[in-house]
């Protein structure tokens, strides 16, 4: 239980309060892409700040660069090590 309002607190802190939604398709996909980014990329408090699918046994090294990625209608910048 928890964790489902930990979700939809963020989607509305997030998302939600800060797009206008025009229909339900809409919603559903910006919906979508939020949860996709909380899955895979957002750190989380209850694991060190590490995002769900982050080992915590790697060491990360030093990068050189970084690439941004926008997410969720360009709300939510992500960011990535620059290959």
């Amino acid at each position: 239980m928890r964790t489902r309002n930990a979700f939809v607190r963020s989607v509305r802190d997030e998302c939600t309060d800060r797009i206008l939604l025009y229909d339900c398709g809409h919603a559903e996909k910006i919906l979508r892409d939020y949860a996709k980014h909380f899955n895979t990329h957002r750190p989380h408090q209850g694991r060190n700040q590490l995002a769900p699918h982050d080992d915590p046994n790697v060491i990360p090294l030093a990068t050189t660069g970084m690439q941004r990625r926008q997410a969720v209608a360009s709300l939510i910048n992500e960011y990535h090590r620059a290959s």
